[in-house]
């Protein structure tokens, strides 16, 4: 029987708000763009904010990423032909680490030179990473042909290179690439692996790769290259001495990592003179950038509720000039029986019903705009179920709450007075 009454109730109400379509349309528009803005912008900002994360997460969490950096000093310095800056990570910081710290896990020295690579007329400036065989395992990389770096590599300082998917596309073409001789520089090296590479970088740190890297044995870049690059700037000649750009540590467990980075940090402070190194940990720019996207979400959650709390002033504006209108309404429907209840119930409805269609329109435009942000911009969006049952939840509840004194306003109408209404 009371869901035959209901269903009577919504059927009226439905048809009270179709005719004034209208001015019905007009007052939905307010939930329709707060509900819209909502999703949108909590799936731009869920895309964001997981590719924020992902690339963290590529870094390694259990690895400190601790890197050379040139002194301010070092640029004011004089640029005579004689002059030599001399700075960074030294292959006896690699041995101490190693040696001082029993939480480590894995230690990968890193040495970067840019050199161009060259096989017949085709070239391409390569970024040539020389490492050991242990960086495929704390930077782990798909291998999409042949095989990564090798222990009797690195003693043997063998000439053999591995191509990221990207350089053996723009130097190799379609070649055959395993067992290809390639030119670095003056040298011949063997390509013996292809690896998938990952570009990008995440707020103030760079991921390790790049889409140009191409990986040696360090033992070779030591012998080929040497640790002195002479670099041409303004006419002069400056001359830079860096035996390692690079040192990835990898920790046993997730909660030595910090620690054992403070303890290395402290460790290097005192055999380098000038702060000539950066220590960088991925675990730690994880927990900021969750912490951020929890006070993202908070912020959007607020300027949610700013734009449907205008959409329900809306509605129980419409509803007042509603239940003002109706008065005559009211009083015929209270004097042939009526309870307060029923006329409480006809006016509530009504509210929900414009919050629930504009929640629903307002859901179809916050589905629309990330799409075309998406498919526009490039930009990554993200649209979660709770990025939309909240918003469709909370349009429904501001339907409640502003109907519900409009609809009490109706009830307490006496119906003698509603029956001499005009």
């Amino acid at each position: 029987m009371k869901q035959i009454q209901f269903s009577r109730e919504l059927s009226s109400g439905i048809q009270t708000l179709l005719l004034h379509k209208l001015r019905s349309f007009l007052t939905m528009l307010g939930v329709v763009f707060g509900v819209g803005s909502v999703v949108a912008m909590l799936a731009v900002g869920e895309g964001a904010s997981k590719e924020a994360l992902e690339q963290i997460r590529k870094l390694g969490s259990h690895n400190i990423l601790i890197s050379s950096v040139k002194p301010a000093e070092e640029d004011a310095a004089g640029t005579t032909p004689s002059f030599m800056s001399i700075y960074g990570l030294t292959y006896m910081d690699h041995e101490r680490i190693a040696q001082s710290f029993s939480s480590v896990k894995k230690n990968v020295p890193v040495k970067l030179v840019r050199k161009e690579a060259r096989i017949g007329h085709r070239a391409v400036e390569l970024r040539v990473v020389g490492t050991s065989d242990q960086w495929f395992e704390v930077i782990p990389r798909p291998v999409l042909g042949g095989r990564t770096l090798m222990q009797k590599d690195l003693d043997a300082k063998s000439p053999v290179v591995i191509l990221t998917e990207f350089g053996a596309r723009k130097l190799l073409a379609t070649r055959q690439t395993i067992g290809q001789t390639i030119r670095i520089g003056v040298d011949s090296f063997t390509v013996i692996g292809i690896v998938k590479n990952e570009t990008g970088a995440s707020g103030a740190m760079q991921i390790p790769d790049r889409e140009i890297d191409a990986y040696i044995p360090i033992t070779t870049a030591m012998s080929y290259f040497g640790d002195v690059v002479i670099k041409m700037s303004s006419g002069s000649r400056l001359r830079e001495k860096v035996e390692l750009n690079q040192i990835i540590v990898q920790v046993a467990s997730l909660d030595q990592v910090e620690p054992s980075a403070r303890a290395i940090e402290r460790m290097l402070s005192l055999f380098h003179k000038k702060k000539d190194f950066q220590i960088q940990v991925p675990l730690a720019l994880l927990k900021q950038a969750e912490a951020t996207k929890r006070t993202f979400n908070i912020v959007l959650g607020a300027i949610a509720g700013i734009s449907l709390l205008v959409g329900g002033i809306g509605i129980m504006n419409i509803m007042l000039a509603s239940v003002t209108e109706r008065t005559r309404e009211i009083g015929i429907r209270r004097a042939i029986g009526a309870k307060r209840k029923q006329i409480i119930i006809q006016f509530l409805i009504e509210a929900m019903v414009l919050s629930f269609v504009g929640g629903i329109l307002g859901l179809a435009m916050g589905v629309a705009i990330p799409f075309f942000i998406t498919w526009f911009a490039k930009m990554p969006t993200v649209i979660t179920p709770m990025g939309i049952l909240l918003p469709l939840c909370v349009s429904l509840g501001i339907g409640i709450v502003f109907g519900l004194y409009p609809a009490a306003r109706a009830a307490r109408v006496d119906p003698i007075v509603a029956l001499r209404h005009e």
